[in-house]
């Protein structure tokens, strides 16, 4: 017989079977045409044009801390719905549990929404797409360089 630590190894290797077969099944059957498109380099929705010294969106950067944070605050309502479904706690406070946790889950999400209302009016939420634009600095290599450069490894 299996011990917990023996079940707990077991599923644990069959899901990673699993996980290795259904990649591997996805691997035959998906289609190969790379094309120039597909083989460009891609970096957090910018396109790389230019130099690689330009401003990098800060927006990336918000939106993600912002998923984050609800995300990680949406957490708290799994427990909560574990307590408020719990029938002992609500047979011994004859029903009172049950108003207390729906208005202590009515506040938290109304200070959800508040912070989405926060966010959404300072426009933190809003996608401008920054303006490129060529650095000032004077560099004491020729630009014929650089272009030669370009040009030898533009076929590769």
């Amino acid at each position: 017989m299996l011990s917990d630590f023996g079940i707990i190894l077991l599923a644990i290797i069959l899901a990673a079977v699993a996980v290795l077969a259904v990649l591997g099944i996805a691997w035959m059957l998906r289609p190969n045409k790379p094309n120039e498109e597909k083989l460009t380099t891609y970096e957090s929705g910018e396109d790389p044009i230019g130099n690689a010294n330009v401003q990098f969106n800060i927006k990336f950067y918000i939106v993600a801390l912002i998923f984050i944070l609800f995300d990680v605050e949406l957490v708290f309502l799994f427990p909560w719905a574990t307590v408020f479904g719990n029938k002992q706690f609500m047979k011994d406070t004859n029903g009172l549990w049950g108003w207390f946790t729906l208005a202590e889950m009515g506040i938290f999400i109304v200070v959800l929404a508040l912070g989405l209302a926060y966010v959404w009016a300072k426009g933190y939420l809003d996608w401008v797409k920054p303006e490129y634009r060529t650095p000032k600095f004077k560099s004491k290599i020729p630009m014929e360089m650089y272009n030669q450069v370009n040009e030898k490894y533009a076929d590769k």
